[in-house]
């Protein structure tokens, strides 16, 4: 109760903060520069001073937050990756040479890789495929909201809840995890999924795939929306039935809003690190590059060095994406 009673003021003291900030600064800068009550030329004046100075009023949080959350840590990041554990004595390239020499790293990045594979593609079909049945379908508007709610589940909230479906119990005792309920109710021996090596990744892969199918949905839904009813009519009245509409019609429309979609989950799979915390730790070959940055820098006394130079891989991995995301989704604006 004492935590949900901070998180509330918490979050109404940051609203009120807000409130005061925008109204005080308002304020003084309509005090320094008034505009009412003074002649022509000067009220005219001031106003342009005003209109000029206003936006980097209301810029200023967002760039103040960006500076210290994002730009420091960047900055503070390459240069602790050259230097040792401690972030003192400079190193040159040694960490680096130890990252790729690694076999853990090596490992973390197969799984990474793995994780690129199967997720953006099947969260990327799956939420093609469900906003075209759900446009044609009369309770579409209810069923799409029970696919969007897990987006609104923490990472970490949905391994909790996947950690019960994957829970396993020795043979013989009751099952208190759905898969393994499943599989002794058909007659199989109960597994504990998350400790197999290999296969326990696309058991976590299940997790993001099912927070991330929303989100590809309510994207993709709005794209097919776009596509101009002409078009479809006119394939319609040359034959073409349901399958040669959608593939050959409807998705070469609205190809550049699934790549953006595809990027996007991709950049949250480089990043991804809750679901395996939760899940794993990065136990049984499910490492990925995310948490063990994470083990580097902050668990068995830190070493600054080495989880930076993992943190700088995965920033070159998903700067690039990022990039390209972006200049397709401002092509997308433009367009529309």
């Amino acid at each position: 109760m004492q935590q949900l009673i901070f998180a509330i003021l918490t979050m109404v003291g940051g609203v009120l903060a807000c409130a005061a900030y925008f109204y005080g600064t308002n304020f003084l800068l309509d005090s320094i520069f008034p505009s009412k009550g003074k002649l022509g030329p000067v009220a005219s004046k001031n106003l342009r001073i005003t209109n000029a100075i206003r936006p980097w009023l209301f810029l200023f949080p967002a760039l103040l937050t960006l500076t210290v959350y994002l730009i420091y840590p960047v900055i503070e990041s390459v240069r602790l990756a050259f230097h040792d554990k401690t972030g003192n004595d400079f190193v040159g390239l040694s960490n680096f040479v130890w990252m790729f020499n690694d076999s853990e790293f090596r490992q973390s990045i197969f799984n990474n890789f793995l994780w690129l594979l199967v997720v953006p593609a099947l969260a990327t079909f799956f939420g093609l495929i469900i906003a075209a049945l759900t446009d044609r379908i009369a309770w579409g508007n209810i069923a799409k909201t029970l696919i969007f709610m897990p987006m609104a589940i923490s990472f970490v909230g949905a391994a909790v809840i996947w950690k019960f479906i994957y829970d396993y119990r020795a043979e013989g005792t009751e099952q208190i995890g759905l898969l393994n309920a499943i599989v002794v109710a058909f007659g199989g021996s109960p597994e504990a999924w998350v400790t197999l090596p290999f296969w326990n990744n696309f058991f976590l892969m299940v997790i993001l795939v099912w927070i991330q199918t929303g989100f590809a949905m309510v994207i993709l839904s709005a794209a097919l929306r776009g596509i101009p009813e002409e078009t479809v009519e006119a394939a319609v009245i040359d034959g073409a039935n349901g399958f040669q509409i959608f593939f050959k019609i409807m998705i070469p429309q609205i190809w550049g809003t699934i790549a953006v979609v595809w990027t996007t989950i991709t950049i949250t799979v480089l990043k991804v690190f809750d679901i395996v915390l939760a899940m794993t730790n990065g136990q049984w070959q499910s490492q990925v590059l995310a948490n063990l940055m994470f083990d580097w820098m902050f668990r068995g006394g830190g070493d600054f060095g080495r989880g930076a130079a993992i943190a700088l891989v995965i920033m070159v991995l998903v700067v690039p994406i990022m990039i390209w995301n972006i200049r397709n989704a401002t092509k997308e604006m433009e367009g529309h």
